[in-house]
């Protein structure tokens, strides 16, 4: 299927690897143009240079904290046209109430949780511009308010209602707004999750392979099955999709 994506241009965050990275390779494949955005130079240089050799799209860079509001300025300055917004950086803790104390817990929603809404704040008019799409990669625990992961359920709940409530803003600017809420992905996050809830389950964090024969199919979703959703959502063949956020977590 054409996605009619040609000369689209999409900044993408957390983009030097998982999800992110391969919601750009995808939306490259498509025909966007990319402007890849992480704290990761070095990593993001290594990730340009593969998506543009594979698919010969223009792939530009920008290291960035994306928990700091003046660099949140900076990349909205820099960006220039950009039609597709992919707000996904951001990795919050594992941990019960007791285990996460404030200053992580604040860390990481500064980067999450502020981090979409201040960068979508930031390019909303640049947007607006282009009738554009803000795609958020938010989280299932969002949806199962895990105590074992209660800043990440409790952010991602809050990421959920942002998207869902802007979505009535975005329908009157012409603009669209949507999300994922990604179950468990075989990234390099995932182990460290497994980690921290067979450390809960079984007092044992090495048990973790357990957990993963427990999930529907006996295995975590793919970022490419992440990424092909995701190119299809921001694409006008989803034209009149607009505050809804789709699960993918296997019906687990």
């Amino acid at each position: 299927m054409d996605l009619h994506l040609t000369d689209q241009r999409a900044l993408v965050t957390g983009a030097s690897r998982g999800i992110g990275n391969a919601i750009a390779q995808a939306l490259a494949e498509e025909g966007c143009d990319l402007l890849l955005v992480s704290r990761d130079r070095a990593a993001l240089e290594t990730a340009a240079a593969d998506i543009a050799g594979a698919t010969g799209r223009s792939v530009d860079i920008l290291a960035a904290d994306l928990s700091s509001q003046p660099e949140i300025e900076r990349v909205a300055a820099a960006a220039g046209r950009i039609d597709i917004l992919v707000n996904n950086a951001g990795a919050i803790p594992p941990g019960s109430l007791a285990e996460v104390d404030d200053a992580r817990w604040r860390q990481a929603w500064d980067l999450k949780l502020f981090g979409f809404i201040g960068l979508t704040r930031a390019l909303y008019p640049a947007l607006r511009l282009r009738r554009g799409v803000v795609l958020n990669v938010i989280g299932a625990s969002g949806e199962l308010d895990l105590p074992d992961y209660i800043a990440g359920s409790t952010g991602n709940a809050a990421l959920m209602a942002f998207t869902r409530s802007l979505a009535k803003q975005t329908a009157r600017d012409g603009m669209r707004v949507v999300a994922i809420n990604p179950g468990l992905v075989a990234t390099g996050r995932m182990e460290t999750m497994l980690r921290g809830r067979a450390q809960h389950e079984f007092g044992n964090a090495e048990r973790w392979p357990e957990l993963v024969r427990t999930m529907p199919y006996g295995r975590a979703a793919s970022p490419a099955e992440i990424a092909a959703a995701a190119a299809f959502l921001v694409s006008p063949h989803s034209a009149y999709t607009n505050g809804s956020i789709l699960t993918i977590d296997g019906g687990g």
